[in-house]
């Protein structure tokens, strides 16, 4: 695996400065976005299938071990707030359970059966979507859920650091971004946990924006849990508004926090109930009310 290969730029590692060292990794992290971009066929591929299970009422589902699975469960969580999706729409399954986002569950990536056992645990359908993480792309956990996934009629993706992988194989749409040799020999938390993490994002965020949870590019969705958020929510309504900020703040709190209905509310001159209606009509895609 080139993963597991050595780099040739920092075979010296230890003799480095600290200066040189840091020259070294920022050199070789460079790499990683033009390697992301010779996939974006397959990224593309992957995206169009997402939203198609979504706009069937399926779930987009993560999964993965280690550092593969932590990137996997930070973008599910960060949906909830970014674009207001419930809970359940995106979710990420990590081996070891949720105490392997916090501490490394030694092992649990070696467990086929708990692929399978999680998915299950879901009740995983055919409308659902699953993409399985992993910087080796022969996880035995992240396979075997591919493979029970499969089994039902899910379609998967499957995104891994080297090529070819048995990963790659097994999924429908095969995004592979080979990384090669890491600075630190073998630590994939390095350029190969940064190229998924740049996947996933491109995952996650394009297929909000086509399913209408973004305006512009703005987060119109945005879920007001603290005062930075309340801001940036009347920011947000503001600018597509014109309101004066107490103005905006006011409508706001007339529509429940909700940013959509409000301009919704201000734009149609309708009421809340009236704008959550029209909202409603319209699949949620503001657009499709205000142009």
């Amino acid at each position: 695996m080139q993963t597991e290969q050595q780099n040739p730029k920092s075979q010296a590692l230890d003799t480095l400065s600290i200066g040189e060292i840091l020259r070294v990794m920022n050199d070789e992290d460079k790499t990683v976005a033009v390697t992301v971009e010779r996939a974006l066929p397959q990224i593309e591929k992957a995206v169009n299938a997402i939203v198609a299970s979504l706009k069937q009422e399926g779930r987009l589902i993560y999964i993965g071990a280690g550092t593969s699975g932590r990137n996997g469960v930070l973008d599910a969580v960060e949906c909830v707030p970014t674009f207001g999706t419930p809970p359940t729409l995106v979710q990420a399954f990590i081996a070891g359970g949720n105490l392997a986002f916090i501490r490394a569950v030694e092992g649990a990536e070696d467990d086929v059966q708990a692929g399978e056992d999680d998915l299950k645990s879901i009740d995983l359908t055919e409308r659902d979507i699953v993409v399985g993480i992993a910087a080796s792309g022969r996880t035995p956990y992240v396979l075997g859920g591919l493979a029970y996934a499969k089994s039902i009629g899910t379609q998967t993706v499957g995104i891994s650091c080297n090529e070819p992988a048995a990963l790659l194989d097994e999924a429908d749409i095969a995004i592979a971004i080979s990384t090669g040799p890491e600075v630190l020999s073998g630590s994939t938390r390095l350029k190969a946990g940064t190229a998924q993490k740049m996947v996933l994002n491109m995952l996650s965020t394009v297929s909000m924006v086509k399913m209408g949870k973004v305006y512009g590019n703005l987060m119109v969705d945005v879920q007001i849990t603290n005062e930075k958020l309340q801001r940036r929510a009347e920011g947000i309504l503001m600018e597509l508004t014109d309101l004066e900020q107490a103005v905006a703040e006011k409508l706001l709190a007339e529509a429940q926090g909700s940013v959509k209905i409000a301009v919704v509310m201000h734009h149609e001159h309708l009421s809340y109930e009236e704008a959550c209606q029209k909202l409603d009509a319209a699949d949620g895609n503001l657009r499709m009310i205000i142009g």
